[in-house]
């Protein structure tokens, strides 16, 4: 195994200088003591640490050997002057020779506040965590193992840290909250892409972004970033459990849209635990076809009446909507026929003194008591966390190699106090960023994964936005859809993980068309 650099923990290697010896002259004519100089601090220097390691693993039935890069780069302004050390870990292909025709793929995660640790143990990297599928748990300690489902046979792969997640830090002396926002956040990130692929040598090579979550609006800024800023045009956006405009999400009064775009994902987890009655309850996609056209149709002219919608509609509205939830008829009526999400995970298995998760609905909770309004915790988040924080410090550690005693950001409360800059006090939409995006670079291909138990990203939701992005048919052709019986992370889910691996390493492999 060989170092490229010797690694070094700036934080705990603070430079502080020694004390001077007090230096005092005496005055004999005037009896006096100078006073003594203050020590000067000497200024913090921080460098690139980095280190490489050689392993392999087996992809598909056949070997594919890798260089693993893992560390931290200096990110400099243009006076050399240091503004933030981020974290990356890279996986590239050692037995291709020609970097120039092969793809490289940068990956990052959500939050805001999350570092890369889910998409890159839990889909695309060469180790995954066996962390334990619904109904399943897994008892710590945890282990990883070889992943058979990694795209590393067909991309090169790195993953990034954003400033304040994982062991990604401000300079010694600069706030953080300057990376902090959205298009703080989009230009660090960006900034560093460009780093990265210049000090790599890959400008050659056909470019993808890959987010989850917030890391989808992200990527999509990175896209419309990267073209005007530097003219780096990317092949391919694989936007995994995607948001771009948060109106969806959002469950305000006077915003009636995230009851209807929700909707499927009730009847879905519904469906799920057994709670559709008759001919509804029979077929998973039967029950969601249902759902959609009367959230699209009779659901949606009913709210937009409001408080004049006929007392005879709205009963009758109500009867329809607790048969596609699985929720009383009574409790629809008490909601005024919006029934917000997290009502919707604690009422659902109420009876059974259960809670359904938020991130992956399939996820069973349980709560102090029953009566309340919301879940405690998110018992899909809950399952999760341990395995994966705990395998990658491991990981990280012992098989990359790369030493630190930070602790690893897994998710960071930054979203408490992001900086929306030009959209505070309405909703962030990065739609018309990924139109604009996908017009100047028709080559340009977008590749969003949705799972039908999640309700951080419902899909309806994303296909409600995707249809009103204003494509024309030809840039519509470029844009691909896929669904997982899964929820926010789908690729916990086994059978999920395999058929997602299949349609990116398709996407990847099939630049242009």
């Amino acid at each position: 195994m060989q170092h490229a650099a010797a690694q070094h923990d700036y934080e705990r290697n603070i430079r502080v200088a020694e004390d001077t010896t007090e230096n005092k002259t005496e005055n004999k004519t005037e009896n006096k003591t100078e006073a003594k100089s203050a020590p000067e601090a000497k200024p913090v220097e921080i460098k690139d640490e980095v280190v490489e390691t050689e392993h392999q693993v087996t992809i598909a039935g056949q070997p594919v050997p890798y260089k693993a890069t893992a560390g931290r780069l200096v990110m400099r302004d243009e006076e050399g002057k240091a503004k933030a050390s981020i974290f990356f870990i890279a996986y590239t292909r050692s037995d291709v020779h020609d970097l120039s025709q092969r793809p490289l793929t940068i990956s990052f995660n959500g939050g805001p506040g999350s570092s890369s640790v889910w998409l890159h143990l839990g889909l695309l990297g060469p180790r995954r965590v066996e962390a334990g599928d619904a109904g399943a748990p897994v008892a710590p300690p945890y282990r990883l193992v070889d992943n058979e489902f990694s795209l590393l046979d067909v991309t090169d792969l790195v993953f990034i840290d954003p400033v304040s997640t994982g062991f990604s830090r401000p300079a010694p002396g600069e706030e953080a909250k300057q990376f902090h926002g959205v298009e703080q956040d989009i230009e660090s990130v960006g900034d560093f892409i460009r780093l990265y692929v210049t000090r790599f040598k890959r400008w050659g090579s056909p470019k993808y972004l890959i987010g989850e979550s917030y890391g989808t609006t992200r990527a999509v800024g990175l896209a419309d970033f990267l073209q005007n800023r530097h003219g780096m045009y990317l092949n391919g956006l694989m936007l995994v459990s995607a948001i771009l405009n948060f109106q969806t999400a959002e469950f305000e009064l006077g915003n009636d849209l995230p009851f209807v775009l929700h909707l499927p994902t009730y009847t879905a987890t519904a469906w799920y635990h057994g709670k559709l009655a008759g001919d509804i309850g029979a077929d998973l996609a039967a029950a969601l076809a249902a759902a959609a056209a009367f959230a699209a149709g009779p659901y949606t002219l009913a709210l937009f009446q409001g408080d004049a919608l006929p007392a005879a509609e709205r009963t009758a509205v109500a009867r329809r909507l607790a048969a596609l939830t699985g929720l009383s008829e009574t409790y629809v009526e008490q909601t005024n026929l919006r029934v917000e999400i997290m009502r919707f995970c604690k009422e659902l298995l109420r009876d059974q003194r259960r809670t359904v998760g938020r991130l992956d609905s399939r996820f069973l909770g349980i709560d102090r008591d029953a009566a309340g309004e919301h879940f405690g915790t998110d018992p899909s988040y809950s399952a999760i966390r341990g395995p994966y924080a705990s395998a990658f410090n491991a990981y990280v550690r012992e098989e990359l190699e790369f030493s630190s005693d930070l602790p690893y950001a897994v998710l960071a409360a930054l979203y408490e106090k992001w900086d929306y800059g030009s959209v505070q006090n309405k909703y962030l939409d990065m739609s018309e960023r990924l139109r604009a995006a996908m017009t100047d670079n028709p080559f340009l291909r977008v590749l969003i994964a949705n799972g039908y138990y999640d309700f951080a990203t419902p899909y309806f939701a994303t296909e409600y936005t995707v249809n009103h992005l204003g494509l024309e048919p030809a840039q519509r052709a470029n844009l691909h859809m896929t669904y997982y019986p899964a929820g926010h992370m789908m690729y916990v889910h086994l059978p999920s993980l395999a058929q997602l691996r299949a349609d990116l390493a398709a996407f990847v492999a099939a630049p242009g068309k």
